[in-house]
């Protein structure tokens, strides 16, 4: 397993990486209640524009209410393409009363954390 975490001002972000055999599994939560928000999961494929570039399709299971989706599909859809594996992510990330800035923060953050976290896998070889 893979761990990082995050923290700029109030957000604090977590981002855990589990393998399952060649598959991944991703658990991003933080804020003030983590929870399940968002399940997403990504299949490599060849890319539509480029045949010889790893893109992925991305399905979303949101739950009613939830705004987790926008991050959740971001890191499968990266991981995935990236490392050419099949991805789960759960996201739950839920903060009170969270600023428009500090929604921008915490998008940062994940974007920070999933390039650690591709990084860190391509060195072990995953």
């Amino acid at each position: 397993m893979q761990e990082f975490f995050l923290e700029k001002h109030r957000i604090k972000i977590n981002m855990k990486a589990i393998t399952m055999g060649e598959d991944l599994i991703v658990i991003i939560s933080g804020g003030d209640s983590p929870h399940i928000g968002c399940v997403t999961l990504s299949t490599p494929r060849p890319s539509l524009l480029n045949s010889k570039v790893i893109s992925s399709t991305t399905s979303v299971l949101n739950l009613v209410g939830h705004k987790d989706d926008e991050a959740a599909r971001y890191v499968s859809n990266e991981i995935s393409s990236k490392l050419n594996k099949n991805v789960v992510v759960t996201c739950g990330i839920h903060i009170d009363n969270i600023t428009a800035e500090e929604i921008e923060i915490t998008l940062k953050l994940i974007r920070e954390l999933t390039e650690t976290l591709v990084q860190k896998l391509k060195i072990v070889g995953m």
